[in-house]
Parts: structure tokens; sequence; C-alpha cells
């Protein structure tokens, strides 16, 4: 089949043979993305292989979108992941650069949860209540000092006078991010925290990325393994809290008892609906005039909408992605299927 090209884009149309030597999809974007994107993108090679690998590439949702803005062409991503919306600005900028017709496509939430031993009390958390037991530093009389809390108890009166013992996702974790800003930059700013630290002469940078800073005196152990590894710990010590996704604590509530947050109890339709605090919406954005002429790019699209990616049983939500409910899962595939943009 004859090479085809798209005006002066330089990008390829290509039979499967031609494929083989393609360049690569260019995916980059947010860091809560990525490992979903990587896996979906391994898989895809291995199914498809027909097609090069997509290659995926973190950098921030924002760096992520602004390379995806940057024109249309063999050499701008194809596709952006996001853990947020576009914004209104950077839509300006994709429309400045030529890049018209954009395909936003949701594939399902990013949701957290706090759970103990499954005979262990039940608990009520807050963002407030966790910055404050877990924080390195928090605010005594209006001073910034280190955390030096020893139980829950010593944090609210309400809670069990279990020594803070607290498993998290570690760094390389996918959901770190949104137990950074679900949790810790909700309850830096809710306890008055943020504003002291901003008072004490760290700039709006720094005094987020204190926010961020969790204990380094055991009350705080980062888990950059999967979710086996935080049961075993709550196993081996019944009066700590672990971290996990929420499909992993519902695979295993004979094992954990889950906390509330902000008194509501998460579950797919609290996380999906953005009524659980600690969830959010992840996406990925195609760059339509790519459609059909990038080798692979629909059918990546595609394939990471699968129900074999996507669904409760696929090895996303094993990793830790809530999945939407059944009939959006099919709504995701069927926007993208006709090409519908924003």
């Amino acid at each position: 089949m004859a090479a085809l090209t798209l005006g002066t884009a330089g990008l390829v149309i290509a039979g499967p043979a031609a494929a083989q030597n393609a360049k690569p999809l260019q995916v980059a974007g947010s860091s809560t993305v990525l490992p979903y994107a990587q896996i979906v993108a391994e898989n895809f090679g291995e199914i498809y292989p027909d097609f090069p690998t997509p290659v995926v590439e973190s950098g921030g949702t924002g760096a992520g979108l602004k390379q995806f803005c940057a024109g249309v062409g063999a050499d701008t991503l194809s596709v952006a992941n996001a853990s947020r919306a576009i914004s209104a600005s950077e839509r300006e900028t994709c429309t400045k650069n030529g890049v018209t017709d954009i395909q936003e496509v949701k594939f399902g939430y990013d949701g957290i949860v706090f759970a103990t031993d499954a005979a262990g009390p039940d608990w009520k958390l807050t963002p407030d209540l966790v910055f404050k037991a877990l924080a390195a530093k928090t605010v005594v009389d209006g001073k910034v000092a280190d955390n030096t809390a020893k139980t829950w108890k010593d944090v609210d009166a309400s809670l069990p006078a279990w020594p803070i013992s607290a498993y998290i996702p570690g760094e390389k974790h996918g959901t770190r991010e949104v137990f950074e800003t679900k949790l810790l930059d909700a309850g830096c700013k809710g306890t008055g925290a943020l504003e002291v630290f901003k008072a004490s002469g760290l700039d709006d940078k720094a005094a987020t990325a204190q926010c961020h800073q969790v204990r380094k005196d055991g009350a705080v152990v980062d888990i950059d393994g999967d979710y086996t590894e935080t049961l075993a710990r709550i196993d081996a010590n019944k009066q700590a809290v672990g971290v996990f996704g929420l499909a992993f604590y519902e695979q295993n509530q004979d094992k954990l008892k889950v906390a509330t947050i902000s008194d509501v109890v998460p579950s797919v339709e609290t996380i999906s609906t953005g009524t659980y605090p600690v969830s959010r919406p992840l996406y990925f954005y195609v760059k339509k005039a790519h459609v059909g002429v990038a080798p692979g790019l629909k059918e990546f699209g595609d394939f990471f909408l699968s129900e074999q990616m996507i669904g409760p049983e696929g090895p996303l939500a094993q990793y830790g992605l809530v999945p939407a409910p059944d009939a959006e899962r099919e709504a995701y595939r069927a926007d993208f299927d006709a090409g519908k943009t924003m």
C-alpha cells in the first residue's frame, strides 16, 4: 500500500506491514495516569504486534496537555493523559495551534480508602484529622512544629487510642497523588497549616511541598509494592491503618474494616459521583486529526477502553483504578467509537 501524507504534517497512513516500522504513538501527561497507560501500552504491544508499542511518558497533566496542544503532526503528541479536565486556557492554546478536534475520554476513577483490621473499631476520618496525624509538621500555638502526636486519640478524642501507624502508597504508586491532593492538601488548608507555612517564609510552591511531607519517625511507612503488601502489614500489626484501592478493599472485606471520610462511606457509587472526598475522574485526550493517520491510535483507544482493561476484573482495577459503573463504561466506548469531540 502506498504511503499517504496528511498535508505537511508528516503523518503516514500505513497498512499492517508498514505499521511495524512506523513511529510509535507518543503519549504523555499525568503521573497518576502513567502506570495505567503503561499497563495498557504493554498489553497492546503484545496483542497488536502489527503496531509499534506506544511510548508512554509522564511529566504531569499540565506538561502533557502543553505538548498535546503544540500542534498537529508526527512530532506532536497523539494522546495526553490527565488527572483533571482540560482547562479553558489550554483549549484556547490548542485552537491557536490548529488542534481543533479533541476527544476527551474518561476511563475511570482514582479513589483510595483507609482500612484497619476487620476486628477493629469503627473509624471516622476527615482530611484535617489525617493531616494532623500523618504530616511531618503541623501547627502548635500558631507556629510550625514537628508532629509529636503518639496516638490517634491525641489527634482527636473521637478516635481510638491506637499508636499512629499508617501504611500509605509510596511515591512510585499510582494513588500517591490523590492521597496528597485530596487528603494532605485539603487537611493542610483546613487546619490553617498552609497559611502558617507561608507566614514562616515559604513561598507557595514550598508551602505546598511541606503539606505533602509525611512523618519519618516510623509512624508513616511508604508501601511501593501492591496492596497485598499493605494487607500483610495490617495482618501483622492489628492496630495499624492502611491505605488501599477501593477494588482491593472490596475483595478483602472479610479481613478489613473501612473508615468513612467526612462521613461518606467509600463505594463505586460514591467515588464515581465524586461524593466521596478522596476520588476524581481520570482522562486521556486524543487528537482526532491523528485518528486513522497515526498507526494504531484508534486501536489503542479502543483497547484502553475495553472491558479487559478498565473493567472490574482488569489489570487497571488490580493496580488501583476505580472502574466506572457498567453503563458509564459502555458510554465511554460508544462516545469514542463515534468520534465524539469536545
